[in-house]
Parts: structure tokens; sequence; C-alpha cells
């Protein structure tokens, strides 16, 4: 690749972190975190407008993306989803459990946190397979 992808502690840091990263990826999962808090706290009225702002987003990702990968190998299994939709789902789970912070304990808490350790752990395996030319994603030859 010729811009190697972020792992998932510097994704997860992008999500938290309170400045904006430099490398485009890291921008992207910034952007989409605050997006997704916004969204916990919007109006109805205000979804659909921050929705195309999201799609928006992980489509940024989705052609960086494209455009930093090797060829795949030609057995290589396709993924369910573009790593923009696992980014997003990131985003999501780390403003979602930031805000349980806030208002849950317990079980509600712990599993949140555990979602996004789960997720993290996949948007690794994903990107080592990715890099490797061993996984494509959707879209992708």
């Amino acid at each position: 690749m010729r811009d190697t992808l972020p792992s998932k502690n510097q994704v997860l840091q992008a999500c938290r972190g309170s400045d904006a990263p430099r490398h485009p990826l890291l921008r992207a999962a910034h952007d989409l975190t605050a997006l997704h808090e916004r969204v916990l706290a919007a109006e109805p009225d205000e979804l659909a407008q921050l929705d195309t702002l999201r799609t928006n987003l992980v489509q940024q990702i989705d052609r960086w993306v494209t455009g930093q990968l090797p060829p795949s190998h030609g057995a290589a299994r396709v993924h369910t989803e573009t790593l923009g939709a696992v980014i997003d789902r990131l985003a999501r789970l780390t403003a979602a459990a930031y805000a349980a912070l806030a208002r849950e304990s317990g079980r509600e808490l712990t599993v949140a946190w555990e979602h996004l350790a789960e997720l993290a752990v996949g948007y690794e395996d994903l990107a080592s397979e990715v890099t490797t030319g061993r996984r494509r994603l959707p879209g992708t030859h």
C-alpha cells in the first residue's frame, strides 16, 4: 500500500481525540464520531442531514482505501462491508460507549465497551487481510 492503513489504536484515538489527525482515514474517523455524537442529541428533523454527511464521509474513506489497495490475490474472499462502513460503526460505537459512561452502569456499560473492543479487533484483522491481498472489499477487484 502506498499509505498504510492505521492500526485499531490509531483509529480509536482518532475517534476520541480532540485534534483532527492528518491521515485522511483518521480524519474521517474523527469526523464520523463527531457526527454520531451529534446524532445522539439531534432533533428528528436534523437526522436526514446528518445521515447525508455521514454517508459522504464513508464514501470518502472507501475512495481513499480503494486508491491505496494492492491487487488482491485471485482467491481473495470478499468482505461483507467496505472499510468505510466498518470505521463508521467504530465511530458510532465510540460515541455510544462514551455517552453510556454518563448515563449507564453495570451490564449495559460493559456491553457497550465490549462491542467497541470486538469491532476494533475486527477492523485490525480486516485491515491486515486487505493490506496483504488475502481479502478484498466490496466494489474492488
